[in-house]
């Protein structure tokens, strides 16, 4: 008996230093980090970028697969892809105009070309293309002149490599054809080279993990080592899942957040990190030339504002075409953007949302002592109304002119009454000081 007591004490003692020693393995990110965050947050409204090789097709990043191309045959469009428009100061200031903050581009998408000059595969865009130049450090540079952050979307996904073996059965979190040992050191090695000789990289988006959800993909190897290289890198990874340990901010795709009207966000509980929801600007996310549905200038403000009024960022998506150059389509549909937001800014940037839920009419962003009620959508009644304002509300004025607005607050919240004021064919804020 007392041996069998001794032996019980010692697994107990046993198992609570492994509970220790994982617990003590959990992710607690730096001061710098939550610098990092918090700026992210503030700057509301990015440019995601979808181009590769598959752009030369014209038929979306999906095109491999969709159209069942065999790898050894779309490997050959690397041979004439050949970007000599590409101009990565005309991309910033478009992004700039457009009053974006930060742009997210496709460093290596599900195809597994390398859209950077990497030296652990020949299949990249300086070796294997006549271009023989790294887009992407001319973007990094030119968006560290600019002040526009730099965040690199890495697919985790490979259609092509034999370690990664598409398709092939999981078992014990491995592929059984493939080498899973040597496909997680490759991309290991590829993001070190982003983050440690691309001047100003500031997040890695992940994207992929959907393809394998039983597969092992060491995160607490992937995410230490990143926050190791750069302790205030952001990490984000598109599963469609509640955040894991280790990521910095959750995206939703296609989705404001708590919606999954597009079925990916079904599991996407809404956890405490900062929040950030993507969305193409027609219906593609690479260069598709038959693709026509272009979002008006007024949708777009619209999701960055309901983005904002949920506290989220808007990434909104552009494939550029396969010379370098962005469309006319979404260069002139973002410069009437960029001049909404030009004089509305005030109401978007910095702000946070989620304090007061979204109405028939709006949303509402906060910003110190200072509410911005948002009507993209005015009802048929000559006011609209916020509930949950505890604070005093003591002035309502049009952020445009400065004009007051009547208003009148009861216990429930605040009624503002918008008969005879000028309205935005877009989106009338008003202004609102509280103590």
């Amino acid at each position: 008996m007392r041996r069998k007591l001794i032996i019980a004490c010692l697994m107990l003692i046993t198992t609570a230093g492994l509970h220790n020693a994982v617990a003590q393995e959990a992710y607690v990110p730096t001061t710098s980090n939550m610098a990092a965050r918090r700026n992210f947050q503030d700057m509301k409204f990015g440019l995601f970028i979808h181009w590769g090789i598959y752009s030369i097709l014209g038929d979306g990043e999906w095109v491999m697969h969709n159209e069942k191309i065999p790898y050894d045959s779309y490997k050959r469009l690397a041979g004439f892809f050949n970007p000599q428009e590409f101009n990565a100061k005309e991309w910033v200031a478009f992004a700039k105009k457009a009053g974006m903050k930060y742009i997210t581009i496709t460093s290596r998408h599900h195809d597994g070309f390398s859209m950077f000059g990497t030296k652990l595969s020949p299949y990249n865009i300086v070796d294997a293309t006549p271009y023989h130049k790294d887009p992407l450090m001319e973007l990094a540079k030119e968006c560290e002149k600019e002040g526009i952050e730099l965040h690199f979307y890495y697919s985790l996904l490979d259609w092509g490599r034999s370690d990664y073996a598409f398709g092939s059965q999981i078992v014990n979190g491995k592929p059984v054809k493939g080498d899973w040992d040597s496909y997680i050191k490759f991309m290991k090695d590829q993001l070190t080279e982003l983050i440690t000789k691309y001047p100003g990289v500031k997040g890695i988006w992940f994207d992929g993990n959907w393809e394998r959800t039983a597969a092992n993909w060491h995160y607490d190897e992937i995410y230490g080592l990143i926050h190791k290289l750069n302790p205030a890198i952001l990490v984000g990874n598109n599963h469609h899942l509640a955040p894991k340990d280790g990521e910095d901010f959750q995206m939703f795709e296609k989705d404001l957040p708590g919606n999954n009207t597009t079925g990916f966000s079904g599991e996407s509980k809404i956890g405490t990190l900062p929040l950030e929801t993507c969305e193409t600007i027609n219906d593609s996310w690479g260069f598709n030339i038959r693709d026509r549905s272009f979002k008006s200038s007024k949708q777009i403000i619209h999701y960055l504002v309901n983005a904002a009024g949920r506290n989220a960022n808007f990434l909104l998506n552009i494939g550029p075409m396969p010379n370098g150059k962005i469309q006319s389509e979404f260069t002139d549909t973002l410069a009437i953007v960029g001049a909404w937001v030009q004089k509305n800014g005030e109401a978007v940037y910095g702000t946070r949302g989620g304090s007061v839920p979204p109405q028939a009419w709006g949303v509402v962003t906060v910003k110190n002592k200072t509410m911005y009620a948002h009507i993209t959508d005015p009802q048929a009644v000559s006011y609209i109304f916020i509930p949950q304002v505890k604070q005093t509300v003591t002035k309502a004025a049009l952020l445009s002119n400065g004009a007051a607005v009547k208003f009148k607050q009861q216990p429930e919240g605040v009624f503002i009454y918008t008969a005879g004021l000028a309205m935005d064919a877009n989106d009338t804020v008003i202004k609102l000081t509280v103590n």
